[in-house]
Formats: C-alpha cells, structure tokens, sequence
C-alpha cells in the first residue's frame, strides 16, 4: 500500500469537509460547519492493481480578505479544487487557487469539482461545465461535476486522482 497527501482546497462554503465527508463516511449534512486550519481524514482506495492509502486534508477555506495557508499544501500528492456551481465568485477564484497550487506543489495531479451541482437543472449544469473545461480544461488533470448531498461524482473523482498520482 502506498500512502499519498490528497489536499483539498476552495473557498469558504464550497462544501470541501462535506465533499470528504461523503466519501469517507458515506454520510451528509445540512448543517454547516467551517473548518479551522485543517482536518485530516483517511481512506484506502483500491486501483486495479495497487491501493491508495489517501491522507485526506481538509483544508480551511479561502475568502477574498484571507488567503488560502499554503503551507498546508506542501509534500501533497494530488489536490482536489472544489467550487460551488451555485456561487460565481468560487469559480472566478478557480484561477487563484491553480496559481498557488503551481508555485508549491507544481507536478502535482489537481482535479476539479463544480460541487452543488444537484442545487441547478442538468442543462444549466453541464453548460457551466462545458466553459470552465474551455478555461480551466489545460490546466487541470480533469473537471468534474459533484454532489456532496447525492454523491454524484464523488467517488470519481477520488478514484481519477489516485490514478493520476501513481502514474
């Protein structure tokens, strides 16, 4: 088994601990709760031909007034962006975090997720899908539409970004 930092980062609200919290529990809640500094979670995820211990960071989230605590980020494997598909100002923030992400952990895989996407119409969803893959689509391993409610995507998304740390 080989163990890997998987960080998550993303605005404040963008459902990261709810996000997590669905995969390693299988559970959700309604209440929000905002993480301080940072929560470590852990999962094995099984690849066809190796397992994944996943260290699982929580980080806090970011605000236009407090920058994301980079030092969070350093030694990670992968990373995991989360937007919230029902906020436009997480997405513009998209960039923000790619540029941090590229001056600490540069060959890092970083997959993103448009999270909250069961709160819009499939249409609506997958449109803003379609143009943040024509903005960000080069700069990421790969975008993901997710819920942390349905636990749609979720899943995939972890799987995907193991599979791109041992390759």
């Amino acid at each position: 088994m080989i163990s890997k930092k998987i960080i998550l980062i993303g605005d404040f609200a963008t459902g990261k601990t709810s996000f997590i919290r669905r995969y390693v529990d299988n559970q959700f809640s309604d209440t929000y709760l905002s993480t301080i500094g940072v929560k470590i979670s852990r999962k094995n995820i099984a690849l066809e031909n190796e397992t994944v211990q996943g260290l699982i960071w929580d980080i806090e989230g970011g605000t236009e007034l407090k920058a994301v605590n980079t030092t969070y980020l350093t030694g990670a494997h992968g990373c995991i962006i989360v937007s919230d598909l029902t906020r436009e100002e997480t997405i513009e923030h998209i960039a923000t975090y790619l540029k941090t992400i590229e001056g600490i952990i540069p060959s890092s895989p970083v997959m993103l997720v448009l999270n909250k996407c069961d709160m819009l119409d499939n249409i609506t969803a997958k449109n803003i899908l379609e143009e943040i893959k024509q903005q960000y689509g080069q700069k990421v391993n790969d975008i993901y539409l997710g819920s942390a409610k349905s636990g749609s995507g979720v899943e995939e998304v972890f799987y995907a970004l193991a599979h791109s740390m041992l390759t």
